[in-house]
Parts: structure tokens; C-alpha cells; sequence
């Protein structure tokens, strides 16, 4: 895309949310062109072990520049660095490193043919996938394709430690060890071509607490160097060439922010109670370790749901008892004695990474995934609960199955818990037994099954993310659709309510992890419905809890019984905008 003259007229781009707070400075364009031109050649075999030998050189060069990148992060800054250390070991992992060369072997073509079309083929297991989360980890390989590319070519690598001068990073792509190298004093927020907010860039943008705007798709072909540009991270907005009254407005906005910020977050440890005395818990939604330390920073009461998958990928094996029991572990002694809320393995079964992938699935996300692959993978499903009853004895464990849809899948999980914990008991293996058992009501059939689940399970956990895709048959990839994905849908507010309600009758707490709950205009409508506690990304925390401290539990429950008569989610809408606009008004000052 050309883009136009922007001299005199300000221009606004829109895209993904990734890191909230405003920014304004100069845009510093991080050169990435020439690696992706890549032409297939044949080589003698004669020539093979020379290749193979080059392209060896290649990734070593790579995961050496990783190593010195992961010894000079400085102190403030080591949670991050286990992202590298991630990609340091799948440099040499069997399903990218030994496939590049076993294709340079069998083929005869050179190493960048070889690594082009191996990586092509390891990406698009996880663009396959249901899971956002896991989708983001194409990007993964993309970043360290685009690093032995560039030592295969002799292309120079992009070294942003270098940068001596206050800018906004504008890339068509930031990988976690560029992203890491940005120091504050230096770095006041990027923009991004591609990526998510589950992308490693944005968990590192998140922990870094710096405006980021990605998936962008053209900001590279739109922004130029020394291009003075708004970063506004909340909004998910960028404006070029921004007015002299634009500036003066996003000023304002980004000093309030920054205070308002600072008030809020310094409150976010104090409980979650509303005025009237009603205290909720409000915990903390993870996929990797690191970001335990958000958790704690931001006040959480616990961790809400432990995202378990990342162990899986970037590998060509299943994880190990130990290596599991590990990661558990790093979590769950953190925490101390608050609940860590442990999901078990949600991958799809014909996308599912090590020795086990099965057949392709027309449709994996009504296919073979979540609970339904751990018990036709007992052998998968029994490493992981081991490990998780091991490093219980170091804290507080839930554990949580996901994807149930019967009753027969909870009674079958259950019997594999049992007959792990046996099993460890034999083997003299220390463990711990005193672990609440929940399910993540995110399929229909289950929250209307919801009674008789109950009877087996200590605590509900509702993901709203799924329960509102397969409800209202949307796929939030799909851009046409997209924007039908609405939380407040009566229909969605009616199964939220048989749920509650099941819960109460049955004695059991009832959570709600899915992004639903990381709004705080959505608060008063979940605590009506009678959840018990809300988990969310780490930093929606304090603007929640500052939302559920200022209002009345006592108002909440006909505020929803008007929402359940409701015929829309725009009516439903107008409804807490109107009834908490004010609160709501007070506790965002950005705007």
C-alpha cells in the first residue's frame, strides 16, 4: 500500500490492543527487508556435509546471539528471558533443527530451501489451531526462521540495544529477543505489523508496561522514519502526523493515564469488596511462568487458569514427568498460599505436537481436543497429572479439566486422577491429595448438563471465550463474523445464569476466566449473576477490582434480571452504560 502525504494531514490506523497507555514521539523503523528471498538450488551430494555444515554454523550463530542476549538482560528485566530460553532449546529441537537437515540430506537442496520449507510445514500446525494463544506460536518460528535466514545469507541482524535515542519502534515484526532488548530509558512503545495479544511480543510488551499496537498489517508501509506518531495502547489506535490540537489532547491524555495509573495500581492490592461488604476473589490468567511476577504485582488473589499448552509445542517429543513438575513448581512456590489453578492439556489432536499426532481434522475445533485428546491419550494425560500432584506439595492446586461436554468425561478424568495418585503412593513418590477438582464450562452441553456435573466437581470455572463461540456459532477468527461476538447476548446472560444458579444449589464456587471478565463495565453484570470469582489477563486486575469496590452488590441483582428480559447485547449495553457510566468514567480517566 502507498501511503499518502500525511505532511499536513493526520492519519489514523487501527489495530490489535496489546499493552495499554498512550505515547508520543518519533517513529524509528526497524529495517527487516532482504531475508525472505529464497530460491531452491540442487547441491552434489558431494556438497551435502559441507551444507549441512553451513547450516549448522547458522543456527549456532543463532543461538549463541540468543544465549548473549538472555546473560545481558538485566536483572529488573530476567522474567522475560525464559521466552528465550524456549527458543534457545528449539533451535535444536528434532522438528525444525533435525527435519532442516534430514531435507538437505534426502533432497539435496540448499540449507535456506531446506529451513524455508521446513518451517513452512511446522507453522501451519499452529495457524491450524482453535486456540489464539497457540496460533500466536507460528510467530515463534517465523522469528527464528528470519534468524539463521540471516546468517545463511550473511543479512545483518537487527540489534535494537543500539538504538541511542528516545523512539517509538515501528517493524513489520518484533521477535521476543528484539522485543527484549528494548530498554525503557530508550524504547517509549512500538507499533507492529503482525501479531496478537498473545503473541510473545505482546506478553513481553505487557510485562514491560510500555503503549504497544500490533496487527496493524501496513503501519511499516504508512509510517516513516522521524515520523512524529501517537501510540495510543488502550484504544489499539495510531495516528501519524497528528495535529498541533491532537497533541495537545493525547498529552493531556497520556499525564492522566499515567496518574490515574499509578492511584489505581496502588490500591490493586487491597481486596476486591463492594460497598455493601460483598468480597470477591480476583485472580490471574497465565500461559507462561514469567508472568507470575504480573500476577503479584497487580494484586491477584491467585491464579485463576495456569495455560498449560506452551509446554507442548515447539517440540517434536511430549515433555517429561520432571521437565512438567518443574515448570509447576517455578509457579506454584511463588504463589505461596494462593490457589494456582492448573488446566489441563487443550490442544487438538491432529495438530498436537510429539510422536501421537493423529489424522487431520476437517473441523478440530468441534474435533478431537481438550479432554476428549487426554483420554485417548491416557499415556499424555497421566505424565501431566503426576506432575501436577507432585508440585502440589509446594502450595495451594486446583485442578480443571477443559472441554467437558458429559458427565462420563468428568467420572473418566477423575478415575485416571485416582489411579495417578495411587500410582505415586506406590512408588513412593511425595504428593499432594488435598486438590479441588473443577471443569471449564465452555460447551452448551455443559453448562445445560450443569447439575449433574456438579455433583462431581468441587468448582465450576466458566470460559466465556468458547462458551460464547459455540453458543452463538462465531468464530472470532473470521472477520465477517467477528463483530457478532457479543458477551452481552441475552442468550449468553441466560446460560451464565443456569450456571450460577446450579452452582449455588449445589454448594460449589463458580469463576469466570474467559476475556469477559477482564472488563470492568461487565462487572456488575457478573456479580448479579452470582460469580463467586473473576480471573483475567494480570493487568485488567486493578481497574476491576476498582470497579467491584465501587458499587453495591445489593443493586446488581435487578440490574440483571432487567438485562435478562433484554432482547440484544446493544440494549444490555445501554443498560450498564447508563446505570455505571459515571463509575465508569471515574475509574478510566483517559479519556
Amino acid at each position: 500500500m502507498n501511503r499518502p502525504d500525511t505532511d499536513n494531514h493526520e492519519t489514523i490506523l487501527n489495530g490489535i490492543s496489546v499493552s495499554p497507555g498512550i505515547c508520543i514521539g518519533k517513529a524509528y523503523l526497524v529495517d527487516k527487508e532482504g531475508v525472505d528471498v529464497v530460491r531452491q538450488y540442487p547441491i552434489l551430494k558431494s556438497q551435502v556435509k559441507k551444507e549441512i555444515k553451513r547450516f549448522k554454523a547458522a543456527v549456532k550463530k543463532s543461538k549463541d546471539a540468543l544465549r548473549d542476549i538472555i546473560e545481558k538482560t538485566p536483572e529488573d528485566f530476567r522474567q522475560q528471558t525464559s521466552i528465550l530460553e524456549t527458543q534457545e532449546v528449539l533451535l535444536k529441537d528434532k522438528m525444525l533443527y533435525g527435519k532442516t537437515i534430514d531435507t538437505i540430506e534426502n533432497e539435496s537442496v540448499n540449507a535456506e530451501w531446506a529451513l524455508k520449507k521446513v518451517v513452512a510445514e511446522v507453522k501451519s500446525i499452529f495457524q491450524n489451531m482453535t486456540d489464539p494463544y497457540l496460533q500466536e506460536r507460528a510467530a515463534d518460528i517465523d522469528h527464528l526462521y528470519d534468524h539463521i535466514m540471516r546468517n545463511l545469507v550473511g543479512a545483518n541482524q537487527v540489534n535494537i540495544d543500539q538504538i541511542d535515542k528516545r523512539v517509538i519502534l515501528v517493524a513489520h515484526d518484533l521477535s521476543p529477543a528484539e522485543t527484549s532488548q528494548i530498554r525503557l530509558e530508550r524504547i517509549k512503545g512500538f507499533v507492529t505489523d503482525k501479531g496478537g495479544k498473545a503473541s510473545h511480543t505482546g506478553i513481553i510488551a505487557r510485562a514491560l508496561e510500555i503503549p504497544a499496537v500490533l496487527g496493524l498489517d501496513n503501519a511499516t508501509a504508512m509510517i516513516r522514519n522521524e515520523d512524529v506518531i501517537i501510540v495510543d495502547g488502550t484504544a489499539g489506535t495510531i495516528i501519524i502526523a497528528p495535529s498541533e490540537q491532537t497533541l495537545v489532547k493525547y498529552g493531556e491524555r497520556s499525564m492522566r493515564y499515567e496518574q490515574h495509573k499509578a492511584a489505581i495500581t496502588r490500591k490493586s492490592r487491597m481486596p476486591a469488596e463492594t460497598t455493601d461488604g460483598h468480597r470477591l476473589m480476583v485472580l490471574g490468567n497465565i500461559a507462561l511462568p514469567e508472568e507470575v511476577v504480573s500476577v503479584i504485582n497487580y494484586g491477584a488473589d491467585g491464579i485463576g487458569l495456569y495455560r498449560t499448552e506452551f509446554q507442548y509445542m515447539n517440540r517434536s517429543d511430549f515433555p517429561s514427568e520432571d521437565e512438567l513438575y518443574d515448570k509447576y513448581s517455578d509457579v506454584i512456590e511463588v504463589m505461596g498460599a494462593k490457589p494456582v489453578t492448573i488446566r489441563t492439556l487443550d490442544i487438538n489432536g491432529d495438530k498436537a505436537v510429539g510422536p501421537g499426532k493423529g489424522p487431520a481434522e476437517v473441523n478440530p475445533a468441534l474435533g478431537l481436543r481438550g479432554i476428549r485428546y487426554c483420554l485417548q491419550r491416557p499415556d499424555v494425560f497421566q505424565t501431566q497429572l503426576r506432575a501436577i500432584l507432585r508440585a502440589a506439595v509446594h502450595g495451594k492446586v486446583r485442578i480443571m479439566f477443559p472441554m467437558v461436554s458429559t458427565v462420563s468425561e468428568v467420572l473418566m478424568s477423575k478415575k485416571i486422577l485416582n489411579e495417578v495418585a495411587e500410582s505415586l503412593d506406590k512408588d513412593g513418590i511425595a504428593f499432594s491429595s488435598d486438590i479441588k477438582i473443577g471443569v471449564l464450562i465452555e460447551v452448551p452441553s455443559a453448562a445445560i448438563m450443569a447439575d449433574k456435573i456438579a455433583e462431581e466437581v468441587d468448582f465450576f470455572s466458566v470460559g466465556t471465550n468458547d462458551l460464547i463461540q459455540y453458543t452463538l456459532a462465531i468464530d472470532r477468527g473470521n472477520q465477517q463474523v467477528s463483530h457478532l461476538f457479543r458477551p452481552l447476548d441475552p442468550a449468553i446472560l441466560r446460560l451464565l445464569r443456569r450456571i450460577t444458579e446450579v452452582a449455588a444449589e449445589k454448594k460449589i464456587k463458580v469463576f469466570i476466566c474467559g476475556e469477559m471478565a477482564g472488563y470492568a463495565i461487565h462487572a456488575p453484570i457478573l456479580l448479579g449473576l452470582g460469580m463467586d470469582g473473576f480471573s483475567m489477563n494480570p493487568q485488567s486486575i486493578p481497574v476491576v477490582k476498582e470497579m467491584i469496590r465501587s458499587i453495591k452488590m445489593e443493586d446488581t441483582t435487578p440490574l440483571v434480571e432487567e438485562a435478562l428480559k433484554l432482547a440484544s447485547a446493544e440494549k444490555v449495553f445501554e443498560m450498564l452504560r447508563e446505570t455505571y457510566g459515571s463509575i465508569l468514567s471515574e475509574i478510566d480517566r483517559t479519556e
